[in-house]
């Protein structure tokens, strides 16, 4: 029941992001999904951060107790390290710091605040592209090969990402740059999704296995348990 209660924070977490980008943005007047970062809506300064911030906070603990649970139940070397990608997630997730306005960029107003939001970025992808990497090498083929599609996505759409970038800093137009990267976002939430049902019918399986073992050979039902 408790692993099977840290697999349900996977199914979580990704419904609590998801659910975060669609009521959050409208909060923030003038603010556009298309042409602007997820970033600017927990910027210093930013209406939306008082929100924003503490639901960031509930939705990297849920990463780090997936993470947890992924460990806890992981019978393959692969989905242990899984698991510990998905804790390092959570807990780099608490030390985030955030970006400043892109008036206050342009402006010269940048502190050590957005290069470690940078640098924490950065991290943030690789442990994704790793996460995705090693899950895949833990089942079979269908979800091998969704995997890789969702690299791709990640790949691609990263690239865009990327190159509309260091428009921010500089209060230039970025006229798809959100949209880019919600793309590359909703492809890591659906992943997990779709990664801890797996996760979680397994977990129902063995259980099933497990109570069939012990009517059958009730004379090591404890060793069993």
């Amino acid at each position: 029941m408790a692993r099977r209660f840290f697999l349900y924070c996977g199914i979580a977490a990704p419904l609590l992001y998801i659910i975060m980008n669609i009521f959050i943005p409208p909060l923030y007047e003038g603010y556009n999904w298309i042409r602007q970062t997820v970033s600017e809506l927990s910027a210093v300064d930013a209406p939306t951060r008082h929100l924003w911030f503490p639901l960031g906070i509930v939705y990297t603990l849920l990463i780090t107790a997936f993470g947890w649970g992924i460990f806890r139940s992981a019978g393959k070397r692969a989905l242990r390290v899984v698991g510990i990608l998905m804790i390092l997630h959570g807990l780099f997730g608490l030390i985030w710091s955030p970006m400043h306005q892109r008036e206050v960029l342009a402006a010269g107003g940048g502190t050590f605040s957005d290069t470690w939001h940078i640098v924490m970025s950065v991290i943030t992808v690789l442990l994704m592209f790793l996460s995705i990497g090693f899950g895949a090498a833990a089942f079979g083929k269908g979800f091998r090969v969704y995997s890789i599609v969702t690299i791709l996505v990640f790949i691609v759409f990263g690239i865009l990402t990327f190159s509309e970038a260091p428009n921010v800093d500089k209060n230039l137009p970025t006229p798809f740059i959100g949209l880019w990267e919600r793309i590359n976002i909703a492809a890591f939430m659906i992943w997990l999704l779709v990664f801890a049902a797996i996760l979680l019918r397994a977990e129902k399986n063995n259980a099933i296995k497990k109570q069939i073992f012990i009517k059958q050979y009730p004379t090591v039902k404890e060793t069993v348990q």
